[in-house]
């Protein structure tokens, strides 16, 4: 029997947005397969014709922008401010890596004693396999494809099943300018995201902890290069001579923006000293935000992805502890939705203090000094992003070198990222190298190094 990929609108959970087959293990094998087919020809076109396929796809996904922002709000809940907001970096993302095709693929050395010619030259993979999440529909999937597809891969999709008619749109949007074959989208689950692992010649993935340590196991056992980008636990430290109130919108922001659904969320917020000045600031930051219809342009806090998704974050809240504020779901919404919610006096051990959970709520704890809100944020097993809020440069220096975690903003939210910067985490946050930028170039490109000497 085929199963059925189906996805819901969380904010009004009676809308199904897409209810089609899954690919299915044979289906994804031959859809591999016909993009290596497609590949040889895909990297000897040269350079100007890669180039000008994804100015032109920037330029499809440009144009269909209102489009793509509303089916983002309608499909994961975004609100439809961030929905614009990923549509627009989207198309910046196509653009930055639509030059990259012209950059050098490699470099000439001396050799090391008499005559001939040494050099380098980066060469593609051949099919990169791409498991993407539901969070950022179409930002993720495409800043993974577009430096895959620069350096002459071809690219085989498998999006989370709540955002299949994101993936579905944008591939069709990109098939206008790409010959075919060289990106395909492959709706599916678990079944799909194995197949596509155990066939591809590069795989990416982004996800939970637990699925994306999978598959980096199995591509590991095949000897396929890996990356994969898996949860965080983010610490945001805020010393007593930050501008509090600043602080706390920010901080408000980090936990909820997006009901708290992106791995750069804060989750922990670590006060050096008295405590009550930015708690009290931070609880009233969070009831501040908008919850509610994502469709709504004052709406910061939209739905959860899932009822079991808003029963987790309803639990943690229940589970010891005391609720500063938030806890439950506000009135009057037929959706999967939860308030901002904050948590001090945790248990030793608490689930909010360890483990990500993946919504609009973050503990809430102090420290003496800074060495030791260092440690305490460097305690857990992630090590994505931190934020330090801070007027005192060496303070701020100090956490730059001391935090343990692949990202470390200061006077800044943890959430948001620089596309042309490279992106990952430490620790159970990340495997293998770097994601976006020109670290992205690298991990899709294997290198050769050429000897050439004249003939005798």
């Amino acid at each position: 029997m085929t199963a059925t990929v189906i996805s819901h609108n969380p904010a009004h959970p009676d809308e199904i947005l897409t209810e089609i087959p899954a690919t299915g293990r044979a289906g994804v094998i031959a859809a591999v397969d016909r993009s290596r087919t497609a590949a040889r020809s895909w990297a000897e076109g040269g350079a100007g014709r890669r180039a000008a396929a994804l100015h032109a796809a920037a330029d499809r996904v440009e144009a269909a922008g209102d489009e793509l922002a509303s089916l983002v709000s309608r499909e994961v809940g975004k609100p439809i401010t961030e929905a614009r907001g990923e549509v627009a970096r989207t198309v910046a993302i196509l653009r930055y890596y639509a030059q990259q095709p012209y950059d050098p693929v490699g470099s000439v050395h001396e050799p090391a004693a008499g005559a001939g010619l040494l050099f380098t030259r980066r060469a593609p993979y051949g099919v990169a396999g791409l498991i993407t999440p539901w969070n950022f529909p179409l930002a993720i999937p495409v800043w993974k494809a577009a430096p895959a597809l620069a350096t002459g891969n071809c690219v085989v999709l498998k999006p989370a099943e709540p955002a299949t008619a994101c993936a579905l749109r944008l591939g069709e949007l990109l098939d206008e300018v790409l010959p075919r074959d060289v990106l395909t989208v492959v709706p599916g689950g678990a079944a799909e995201g194995g197949a596509l692992v155990d066939s591809a010649d590069v795989v990416s993935f982004t996800g939970s902890t637990a699925v994306g340590r999978a598959v980096v196991q199995a591509a590991t056992a095949l000897g396929t290069p890996v990356q994969a980008e898996m949860g965080g636990q983010n610490a945001a430290i805020v010393l007593p001579d930050a501008d509090i109130g600043a602080a706390a919108a920010q901080l408000a922001a980090a936990i909820a923006g997006y009901a708290g659904q992106k791995c750069t969320a804060t989750k922990r917020v670590i006060a050096v000293g008295d405590p009550a000045p930015l708690r009290d600031a931070l609880v009233a930051a969070l009831e501040t935000l908008a919850v509610g219809d994502p469709a709504r342009s004052t709406t910061a806090c939209g739905p959860l992805i899932s009822e079991q998704a808003r029963d987790t974050v309803l639990a943690a809240a229940r589970s010891g502890g005391r609720v500063l504020t938030g806890g439950r779901s506000p009135a009057g919404e037929h959706g999967w939705y939860a308030r901002p919610t904050l948590v001090d006096e945790l248990p030793d051990g608490h689930l909010l203090a360890t483990e990500e959970v993946f919504g609009p709520i973050a503990a809430f704890s102090s420290a003496p000094d800074l060495d030791t809100a260092i440690a305490r944020a460097n305690s857990v097993a992630h090590g994505l992003a931190a934020s330090v809020h801070t007027a005192d440069l060496d303070a701020a220096l100090r956490c730059a070198d001391r935090l343990d975690t692949g990202l470390v903003k200061v006077n800044a939210p943890t959430t948001g990222v620089d596309f042309h910067l490279p992106f990952g985490g430490e620790k159970a946050s990340s495997h293998g190298p770097r994601e976006q930028g020109k670290a992205a170039l690298d991990f899709y490109t294997r290198t050769r190094t050429v000897t050439l000497l004249a003939a005798a």
